[in-house]
């Protein structure tokens, strides 16, 4: 452990960080650049004395914990990340489980995207990030249960996958990836949990995770039922994000169709009921 270099390190990363950069407010007395010591604290999860000590070279080596606790505070990419645990004396491992922590810069390509519906899953199709014009289009993934969530789940056991007009063939390509997310992470709770969940309630599902397919595929174009807009017909794109086993999915309009300008009407109502009949 380089407690001479960490310090530095840390120092540098917490004051190039705006208070509103982690929706924090400036304050008129603020002296200090970027975060304040115990701002950084707070958002790392672990004691501001502790922090403090790391900051002045002399604190005790930190667990893994508390290195993901200060990636996250001071917002680290993958290299800053990976130097952090360098000079912690702790390389970084491989994630136990499919990562669910999403890159800064595609955090800002989903929100750059306003006229397209997109959202970022992990390699058991869960949910982890997502745009406005999705939640509007889908549901507002902020206010279900994290489980409620994952699309394989919501395709076999859970609330209605949206309406889409390809259940039958998702789900069939649902399987097929959480097998080989499971192949993936075979250690990982989450995953084993899940899957032993999905073969214990639904029969549809235990007969394709047993017949063993690997080439089923998502269809290109598919149609939403959205219960206040009506069909909502798009075409589905991927991005392979291959460093995290995560896709990024992108649902947008044929340019002059009539599902456009319900996108557009979309991206002004939001997530907000309509009491209007269909």
């Amino acid at each position: 452990m380089d407690r001479r270099e960490l310090a530095q390190f840390l120092r540098s990363r917490r004051e190039r960080i705006a208070p509103a950069d982690v929706g924090l407010p400036a304050g008129p007395r603020r002296r200090t650049p970027g975060l304040r010591r115990e701002e950084v604290a707070q958002l790392a999860y672990i004691s501001t004395e502790y922090y403090t000590r790391l900051e002045q070279a002399r604190g005790p080596h930190p667990s893994r914990e508390v290195l993901a606790g200060l990636t996250r505070a001071l917002r680290l990419d993958d290299a800053e990340r990976d130097h952090l645990h360098t000079l912690a004396g702790m390389p970084a491992a491989p994630p136990p489980g499919p990562p669910r922590e999403v890159r800064r810069s595609l955090l800002d390509l989903l929100r750059r995207l306003p006229q397209a519906a997109a959202i970022v899953t992990s390699a058991t199709l869960e949910v982890i990030a997502w745009n406005d014009l999705a939640a509007a289009l889908m549901i507002d993934f902020s206010a279900v249960p994290r489980r409620e969530r994952n699309l394989v789940w919501r395709a076999f056991l859970g609330p209605h996958l949206f309406g889409v007009s390809d259940l039958d063939a998702f789900r069939g390509h649902a399987a097929l990836k959480l097998r080989a997310a499971a192949a993936r992470y075979p250690g990982d709770p989450e995953v084993a949990d899940l899957v032993a969940g999905l073969l214990a309630g639904s029969p549809e599902f235990a007969a394709l995770w047993n017949a063993h397919d690997v080439t089923a595929g998502p269809a290109m174009v598919k149609t939403f039922d959205h219960p206040q807009v009506g069909p909502v017909t798009v075409n589905c794109d991927q991005l392979d994000i291959t460093d995290r086993d995560q896709n990024v999915v992108i649902y947008t309009a044929e340019p002059g169709s009539p599902a456009e300008a319900t996108l557009r009407l979309l991206s002004v109502i939001g997530t907000q009921r309509m009491d209007v009949p269909r």
